[in-house]
């Protein structure tokens, strides 16, 4: 009797969803609070405008670069191991031989299937490195794009998580309507944003969409009140 084949569906593309979130979650905050900060203190959507659309090209610039230094630092740190154990593996084999056995051990291998394994996998010494990095020291090699990869995305999700509560400015003249429509506004994408961000982790949406608005919304929220009690 023919057998269906088994595939597995596994997401893989944590980091770029981590850096969404990141750009994403700040962008709705951060000129939220600052639009309707100003909002209590100046009647002019235009000067809140103004303020909001300096405040996005910033932090944007700042979080892509955070976002870039980060990534840079993750495969500095990985090169840096990688250099220290192929140095090992040449000047004491025997020793990394013997954390290879540990390793397997550590998985239920039974000691003499660990020694033919880790003496079977000393004869590639590239393959003999790697495996150290991943099962020794949990390091896997990043991406060389990495690094500008992520500040584009983080950068591009802060600008687009920004103009969400800023976009109501630009259609209503009056800024305590324009602030209410913003509250609206941003409330709605925090759950939209949290939806589609548990659809593609998690797999619990509903949860992850309550979850993203009352933790961004509380964010939002003492953000404003901070934003308010110095305006």
């Amino acid at each position: 009797m023919p057998q269906t084949p088994h595939v597995e569906k596994h997401f893989t593309s944590s980091a770029t969803i981590r850096d969404i979130v990141i750009g994403m979650s700040d962008g709705l905050t951060v000129p939220f609070a600052l639009a309707a900060g100003l909002s209590g203190a100046v009647n002019s959507t235009r000067l809140v405008i103004t303020a909001g659309l300096a405040e996005i090209a910033a932090g944007s610039i700042a979080m892509g670069l955070g976002g870039y230094l980060a990534a840079r630092t993750d495969a500095e740190h990985y090169a840096a191991e990688h250099a220290r154990e192929r140095r090992e593996t040449i000047e004491i084999p025997e020793e990394e031989t013997r954390e290879v056995i540990e390793l397997f051990e550590e998985y239920g291998v039974p000691h003499g299937s660990a020694v033919e394994a880790a003496h079977a996998l000393r004869k590639d010494h590239k393959r003999w490195v790697d495996f150290m990095m991943k099962f020794e020291l949990g390091l896997e090699k990043p991406d060389p794009a990495r690094a500008r990869t992520s500040a584009l995305t983080i950068a591009g999700s802060y600008v687009a998580g920004g103009m969400i509560p800023l976009g109501p400015y630009f259609f209503v003249p009056e800024t305590r309507g324009a602030l209410f429509a913003s509250v609206a506004v941003t409330i709605l994408a925090l759950f939209v944003f949290g939806w589609v961000k548990g659809h593609y982790t998690v797999k619990r949406p509903l949860r992850s969409a309550w979850q993203t608005t009352i933790v961004g919304g509380l964010a939002a929220g003492a953000a404003f009140a901070i934003a308010r009690a110095i305006s």
